[in-house]
């Protein structure tokens, strides 16, 4: 069992190219490879990797997410958007609230099977956690979505609509997570409902941190004036992206949409592609140390205490977020390609998921526990089912690059 971090580190990196080349010879993404090596190394399974250690190594998450939101960020271009605004506003509001509607009600219905403690009720417990859960999972995890994309080189339609809506779902799922829990905290304790708690705390929140990674993208672009060279380039780059994660940790902001907003700026007021070329380089080291992390989460236990809830989660999941996308893109007038398969493409979830199902078990701490392990057991079925899919839908829309096969 290995308890040294660095130790650690390069056995994640290691193990990670292995599997991901053994998944990619078997026509899966790397990422599945990256995630079942995790998977096999967790404290729940054979123990290479001591759970301590993992605990330590969890500062790499916010890292890597700041790293993958940058690069999503930096996809969006303000004549792309504005092609596209009709589709987003139709999509992103019915995937995300199609998602939270299903998600809510089968838990609703179905949870005085899943769990029957003393005194729950209806009101006090079943549906103030359907609620939470049903908002947490209208998150879509980037990091999957902009993995598979680099890996099969997918350009298209499909791809600009997706990186559009994965860059604002996670405003949405802010949204709807703080309105769910601004419901749930009064009817679980039996308190009133603040309409300031519902609505203006997420909106301060997004609001926040949107304007920080603006104003540190604008920062980036006038520095990056100053640089001649690809490795004093990356300096600046990867400077940006950890002064945004840094200062929206301590304010306890979104790290995410912080990072977006510099890669949204930099894209759309410099126009210097270097900005993001020089990410590309590094992109496939960070995406093996991240998804082999998330593997190492795979806990045993949770899987047996709460898998009924996390499969009945992920079900419909799927279910909001590929008939909503639908619908969306069918009153939007869309193409068929958008119709058939941009929903597949949103199932992926994983850390903006944990992060606000942890928020939930501070907040509800009489519902807490079955939250966290219900929306771990929805992200572990999900990490492992959600990739594969993603990559046939791409592939099965004509996006995929010609030269895939070399990657």
């Amino acid at each position: 069992m290995v308890t040294d971090p660095i130790l650690a580190t390069g056995i994640m990196i290691v193990a990670g190219f292995f599997m991901g080349e053994a998944s990619h010879r078997l026509k899966l993404p790397r990422i599945t490879g990256y995630i079942i090596a995790g998977v096999l190394m967790s404290p729940s399974l054979l123990n290479v990797i001591a759970a301590d250690t993992v605990s330590v190594l969890d500062i790499l998450t916010p890292i890597a997410l700041s790293v993958i939101a940058y690069s999503i960020g930096g996809s969006l271009h303000l004549p792309e958007l504005a092609h596209l605004k009709k589709s987003i506003a139709w999509i992103l509001p019915l995937q995300a609230g199609g998602t939270w509607l299903l998600v809510t009600l089968l838990l609703v219905l179905l949870g005085p099977l899943l769990l029957a403690p003393d005194g729950a009720t209806i009101s006090s417990y079943y549906l103030p956690a359907a609620l939470v859960l049903g908002a947490i999972a209208t998150a879509t995890a980037p990091g999957a979505i902009i993995a598979i994309i680099r890996e099969v080189k997918a350009k298209g339609s499909l791809t600009t609509t997706l990186l559009s809506i994965v860059a604002l779902d996670d405003a949405i799922a802010i949204l709807f997570f703080s309105i769910a829990l601004g419901i749930a905290v009064p009817l679980a304790g039996g308190g009133a409902i603040s309409l300031d708690q519902i609505i203006l705390g997420p909106l301060a929140e997004i609001i926040s941190s949107m304007g920080i990674g603006a104003a540190i993208g604008l920062g980036l672009v006038y520095t990056a004036r100053l640089v001649r060279t690809k490795a004093l380039l990356l300096v600046v780059v990867l400077g940006a992206v950890l002064l945004g994660a840094g200062i929206t940790e301590a304010l306890e902001l979104s790290v995410i949409l912080c990072n977006m907003a510099i890669g949204f700026v930099a894209a759309n007021v410099s126009k210097r592609g270097e900005l993001f070329i020089i990410i590309n380089e590094i992109e496939d080291a960070i995406f093996a140390l991240f998804f082999v992390l998330a593997g190492l989460h795979f806990n045993l236990d949770i899987i047996k205490t709460a898998g009924i809830a996390g499969v009945i989660i992920a079900v419909a999941r799927f279910a909001g977020k590929y008939l909503g996308t639908a619908a969306g893109a069918r009153l939007a007038g869309d193409p068929g390609v958008l119709r058939s398969h941009l929903g597949a493409t949103l199932l992926p979830a994983a850390g903006v998921s944990v992060g606000l199902a942890l928020l939930a078990n501070e907040a509800l701490p009489q519902l807490g526990a079955f939250i966290l392990n219900a929306t771990l057991a929805s992200v572990i079925i999900s990490e492992i089912i959600a990739p594969p899919i993603v990559e046939k839908a791409i592939i099965s829309a004509g996006e995929a690059g010609a030269d895939e096969s070399d990657n």
